[in-house]
């Protein structure tokens, strides 16, 4: 009878098992070992790799992630380290972290907000995600300044501005300021009277912001009622405290997420934005 002359190098190749993951709690049984146990962990040592198991009576011993090493539902199989998937990464603003790429070339749209404090906290919660786009935020210091910036600017096609706006409710200086400023202008803003009160006092550390009467100095205010020395630590304790989107008031989240919309997609309207 001819015999192939590869036969042997066949029986001797290494046969194949299904692999399973060592996930935790599966129970399985060590081939030749007779003892059975649930995983609870795999470990790494300068010998290879090795399961942890635990019998029902407590007893836990290591065993080598060999091939074919283990039983698994009557089967003979190759346990393996689960594979483990990486977290999505996130910026501070929640959006997903685009890793190991350079900023854009600043675009022509910008976004401008009413002080430095302002474009302080903007840069804390949205400023990777700022540059992966290529937007540049300006402080106007002040938005009294608004309408002769526009004038310079000349907002058109392309050529976007959003503007971020404390203490815009009805009726407020501020809504008049800009009330008239073009289709190329996107205003949004937050109902407090300034960009401190929008982090959310449970991450200052505090119950609440405190009541400052009208034609007292805000900041000044504030910082005598909860006992800090001057708006310099108040700024300081304030800036501390935001580290992510969580930490403050929804208003101002969807107020400059809307300019972030407006200022990178030339085909969303303000109207779509409201």
């Amino acid at each position: 009878m001819y015999e192939d002359i590869f036969s042997g190098h066949r029986r001797n190749r290494p046969r194949d098992y299904p692999v399973v993951d060592a996930a935790y709690g599966i129970v399985v049984e060590v081939h030749g070992d007779d003892f059975v146990g649930a995983v609870v962990g795999c470990e790494r040592t300068y010998d290879g790799e090795f399961v942890r198991l635990e019998d029902r009576r407590g007893r836990q011993r290591l065993f080598k992630l060999l091939r074919g090493g283990f039983l698994f539902e009557g089967q003979r199989v190759t346990l393996r380290r689960p594979v483990t998937k990486r977290a999505v990464q996130r910026s501070n603003s929640g959006s997903r972290r685009v890793e190991n790429v350079q900023a854009k070339v600043a675009a022509p749209s910008r976004i401008w907000v009413e002080g430095i404090h302002d474009a302080a906290i903007v840069e804390q919660v949205w400023g990777h995600d700022l540059r992966v786009e290529g937007v540049v935020v300006e402080y106007l210091e002040g938005l009294d300044n608004l309408p002769k910036r526009l004038r310079e600017f000349r907002p058109g096609p392309g050529r976007r501005v959003g503007v971020l706006a404390d203490h815009l409710v009805k009726g407020s200086k501020e809504m008049r300021l800009t009330a008239d400023v073009g289709e190329h202008v996107m205003v949004t803003g937050h109902p407090f009277i300034d960009i401190w009160a929008a982090v959310k006092p449970s991450s200052v550390g505090i119950s609440a912001w405190p009541e400052v009467p009208y034609g007292e100095d805000w900041k000044t205010g504030v910082c005598r009622r909860l006992g800090w020395s001057d708006p310099k630590e108040g700024w300081h304790r304030v800036s501390s405290a935001v580290s992510s989107f969580r930490d403050i008031d929804p208003t101002l989240i969807g107020a400059v997420e809307r300019l972030v919309d407006f200022v990178t997609d030339p085909t969303v309207s303000k109207a779509d934005l409201r």
